[in-house]
């Protein structure tokens, strides 16, 4: 399936580890940000190390999103708000958006083992207040190491994807499982995304407490061909 895929925070750690193995998966990239430069530099190192420097390109956000038939939103709680403010006239209509966003405390300034209070429940329901109603919104990929994401190793992490709208859920699980080692798993509708995004509270603490930087959540007893029901 030919598709490109718009990453915004495209030039910080989770954005350049999801573009790197999605373009290493073949996936047509265009790197998002403030900065049109910077993000085609960046590009330009992640098409070197993927072989596939005509599949990866920077530009600035609106740009990115413009071209895009899927946006991967990856910025910080603390630019939530305003960049989808932003770009709310720019968005082609049936162009889907996936929310990685985690509303960490860190966001103004408390620590990043807690999350914050969000007036829609979530930032992924903070994201489907501010898109238009054209574009459906899914949660996913919020607990994925960005360390492992700009590894080769493989990801071990379940990829619990929450979405309203059954064609965005498909391609939010379609994307996490080209990662290798990720399980997509159906995690229900968006207001579940609350759950889904306290849990990387969690594992950021224990990644404190032990010491390590990849820590990721398994669920068991799901057998293979159930988990996109």
């Amino acid at each position: 399936m030919s598709r490109t895929i718009a990453i915004l925070g495209g030039t910080g750690p989770e954005g350049t580890g999801l573009a790197y193995r999605w373009a290493k998966a073949g996936e047509k990239i265009i790197l998002g940000s403030r900065d049109a430069k910077r993000a085609q530099e960046i590009a330009r190192t992640i098409g070197q190390k993927t072989n596939a420097a005509q599949e990866v390109t920077g530009a600035e956000n609106s740009q990115a999103v413009g071209g895009a038939d899927v946006v991967v939103l990856t910025v910080p709680f603390a630019g939530h708000a305003t960049l989808l403010k932003q770009l709310k006239s720019v968005w082609k209509p049936g162009t889907i958006l996936i929310d990685t966003t985690v509303p960490l405390a860190a966001a103004i300034g408390g620590p990043a083992t807690q999350t914050l209070g969000v007036w829609a429940g979530s930032a992924a329901e903070q994201a489907a207040e501010l898109v238009p109603a054209s574009v459906p919104v899914a949660a996913a990929l919020q607990n994925l190491s960005a360390d492992l994401l700009s590894s080769d190793r493989p990801v071990d992490c379940d990829v619990v994807v929450c979405s309203n709208d059954e064609r965005a859920r498909i391609v939010a699980s379609e994307l996490a499982e080209k990662i290798p080692g990720a399980r997509a798993l159906n995690g229900g509708r968006l207001p579940n995304a609350r759950i889904v995004e306290q849990i990387t509270a969690l594992l950021i603490t224990l990644n404190i407490r032990y010491k390590v930087h990849g820590i990721g959540v398994r669920f068991t007893g799901v057998p293979a061909e159930d988990r996109s029901k």
